[in-house]
């Protein structure tokens, strides 16, 4: 079943792009988009935050600026304190406030299990518009934020470390992808997605999806997170890894002496993972100089796109 054809609908599903753009004027477009998520880190708070940043990153990722949001939770308040749900709202509400963007309120139902994230509508220039389709032979890539956050999630949530060691994924995770966002448009980006749920080879594959593009990786310099190839070393992975691997395994070859490890981590479900751009080389080293000016950036260079065959990728 196809939806309906509409001229004002600029992406949708179709192109496997972040979110949906409808166009309102000749200057004006609105990108809507939604996610939500179960808990990955113990306190409510920082889940909140997280959550919230998970959800706005697809509106930055295609260039635009977010303006408004929902709330949308589970809650099974019949076996958890409400000043949880609380702490929770009062994370997302300061993530949302930080980013400058309104929040109109929400819906939220009673569940066995707790869920929560956002409906978050942005405006663009639709000459501005930044997709998943229009990386070209030559581009540089670059991955603004750490792999490794479902690994790490998944250790903490088997009490294999604490909250303590957790926090440099916590707060790579709490961060807003706003200003690589702004940075790739003055830069000249070709084309953006971010690292979620499908890890660093699913999306990656999506900026190949058109043409007769491959990419090349670099697997030395993928920005990894404190104490992710320990865990990955003792197999200490979420389910979606073995999900990603299976599905995109096809599309993505090693070289020989790439570890198990290595191999692992490019398939890692991420939870507000960062920007993986596509751009001129030179842009990008100096996108990668600019972002490394802020404290604890993990951006990097990590990859390049060759003209060879087509929707490849290839780690070395």
């Amino acid at each position: 079943m196809k939806p309906l054809s509409n001229p004002r609908v600029l992406r949708s599903i179709e192109h496997l792009d972040d979110a949906g753009v409808y166009q309102i004027s000749k200057s004006v477009a609105i990108i809507q988009t939604i996610d939500f998520i179960t808990p990955i880190v113990n306190d409510p708070y920082s889940f909140g935050r997280i959550a919230a940043a998970n959800s706005i990153s697809d509106v930055y990722t295609m260039g635009g600026k977010p303006v408004t949001a929902l709330n949308i939770v589970c809650f099974p308040s019949d076996t958890l304190e409400i000043s949880i749900l609380r702490e929770i709202l009062r994370g997302g509400l300061d993530t949302m406030n930080e980013a400058g963007v309104a929040m109109l309120g929400g819906h939220s139902v009673k569940d066995q299990e707790t869920k929560y994230g956002l409906a978050v509508t942005g405006v663009v220039d639709p000459r501005r518009l930044v997709t998943n389709s229009g990386t070209r032979a030559g581009d540089a890539l670059v991955l603004t934020k750490a792999l490794g956050t479902g690994i790490l999630s998944t250790a903490l949530k088997n009490r294999l470390l604490d909250d303590r060691e957790m926090e440099p994924a916590i707060q790579s995770m709490m961060a807003l992808n706003k200003e690589p966002a702004d940075l790739m448009l003055k830069m000249g980006v070709h084309a953006c997605t971010d690292i979620t749920g499908f890890g660093l080879a699913g999306h990656a594959s999506h900026l190949v999806q058109e043409g007769d593009l491959e990419i090349e990786f670099e697997i030395a310099s993928l920005p990894v997170l404190p104490g992710a190839w320990e865990f990955l070393k003792k197999e200490v992975c979420p389910g979606g890894l073995g999900k990603n691997r299976d599905f995109y395994g096809p599309r993505v070859t090693f070289a020989r002496g790439i570890t198990a490890a290595q191999r692992g981590i490019v398939f890692d479900p991420q939870t507000s993972g960062g920007l993986l751009i596509a751009l001129p080389e030179e842009a990008a080293r100096k996108l990668v100089r600019s972002l490394r000016r802020r404290e604890n950036s993990a951006a990097a260079v990590i990859g390049r796109v060759i003209s060879s065959g087509g929707n490849k990728l290839h780690f070395k």
